[in-house]
């Protein structure tokens, strides 16, 4: 059983303590998240940032442009620092960290069920501080995708492997390289690597 599914098994159960709570469906990747919302109405939905197929910011986009009346609240192994800014900006309706205890799991449903926010005092502060600074740590400012390829350069993979996992043009990825040294003030790779594994930005 890989991570994903343990993961997912994990907040199953969590949730099912909760007697008005029913999870009335999975899925394993974005792909079948989509179709999923297609045949099934949901009030809350919990987003993976880390999907094989796509960045669970990309599927926070398209299931607040597909059901804007459902709440999505985001699952994350990552620290508060690295993505929940970014999430809560394009409709998150929370942030939650994989080693949450089954009663914040279970408030975060139920508040975001009602039309409301999960936010912790850690993440208002990073939420002031962005919106106070105009943007925050260097990585704030980059787009998803160009996140998306700062981290696969941080784990070490070549132009040519990450134009075809994001299936663009090898030209493409060094515009988005030479972008992401831009924004960040890095030149190198093996520096974009330390940057990442610092602000827990690798799976």
């Amino acid at each position: 059983m890989d991570d994903h599914n343990i993961v997912r098994n994990g907040v199953r159960r969590m949730l099912e303590t909760a007697d008005e709570m029913e999870v009335a469906g999975e899925a394993g990747t974005a792909e079948d998240a989509i179709r999923l919302l297609q045949d099934q109405e949901f009030d809350v939905a919990l987003v993976d940032i880390s999907l094989p197929d796509k960045s669970g910011l990309h599927l926070l986009r398209m299931m607040r442009t597909q059901k804007p009346a459902m709440a999505v609240l985001m699952l994350s192994m990552h620290s508060i620092e690295a993505y929940a800014v970014r999430a809560i900006k394009q409709g998150a309706a929370g942030y939650l960290t994989k080693d949450i205890s089954v009663s914040t799991l279970i408030d975060a449903v139920r508040k975001a069920a009602q039309g409301g926010k999960h936010v912790t005092p850690e993440l208002a502060e990073q939420l002031v501080n962005a919106i106070g600074s105009g943007g925050g740590a260097p990585h704030e400012s980059l787009s998803d995708r160009e996140l998306e390829v700062l981290k696969l350069l941080a784990s070490g993979a070549r132009i040519i492997h990450i134009a075809e996992l994001l299936h663009l043009s090898p030209s493409t990825v060094t515009t988005y390289r030479a972008r992401i040294l831009e924004k960040t003030g890095m030149d190198s790779n093996a520096k974009l690597a330390r940057y990442a594994l610092e602000n827990d930005l690798l799976n």
